[in-house]
């Protein structure tokens, strides 16, 4: 069993045009899992909320990289949520790939 892979990547960014200052930063986590030659994989999305910068940190919005508005997110989130997170998707991928329940109609 090879661990699970997680990518977290950055799908937006909210600011004030005024000054550049990120108010929102909307993350994407994707999650894959290759089993005897078998890949399975989910995704999970959300956002969060930033704090007013420290005006002695600032970075222009110009200058951002994915790097630090991926920092930011899960500084904002914290270990515990980034790793809650990883694990519900984790759980997801179980579920995928050893299904526990299905639906349809048996006709």
């Amino acid at each position: 069993f090879m661990a699970d892979t997680f990518t977290w990547s950055i799908a937006n960014l909210e600011r004030h045009l005024s000054d550049g200052t990120v108010t929102t930063v909307h993350w994407t986590v994707n999650a894959e899992r290759i089993v005897d030659g078998t890949t399975y994989s989910t995704s999970s999305y959300g956002s969060v909320g930033l704090a007013a910068p420290d005006p002695n940190d600032f970075i222009l919005y110009e200058d951002l990289t994915p790097t630090v508005a991926l920092e930011w997110t899960q500084n904002q989130l914290g270990a515990e949520k980034v790793t809650e997170i990883e694990a519900g998707l984790s759980a997801r991928l179980d579920e995928i790939e050893t299904p526990v329940n299905a639906s349809g109609v048996p006709w």
